[in-house]
């Protein structure tokens, strides 16, 4: 399987936001949502992240430290399905 992407390349079409790991071909980010999430301005911000995805045609996948217990099964588990929804076949 591809590998995801990290922020360090430019994947993100508007440059106002790049996804903490990106597939690009499959238009799929995916957002670690921590702690200083509960903030009311960061809720803001992803509020408007989360609108920029739909206006881009990209699926956005949140994860959050309950998806990363038992070995990031959970995690793992929604970003496989994220990837198989946009086309994406294992062993391609």
């Amino acid at each position: 399987m591809q590998k995801a992407r990290r922020r360090d390349s430019r994947t993100w079409l508007d440059l106002h936001h790049e996804p903490d790991l990106s597939y690009k071909e499959y238009r799929i980010g995916i957002e670690y949502e921590g702690e200083h999430h509960g903030d009311e301005l960061q809720i803001e911000r992803d509020i408007a992240r989360s609108e920029r995805y739909v206006v881009l045609s990209w699926t956005e996948v949140r994860i959050s430290k309950r998806h990363m217990l038992n070995d990031g099964k959970a995690a793992v588990a929604k970003v496989r399905s994220a990837l198989v929804r946009a086309g994406w076949r294992p062993g391609r």
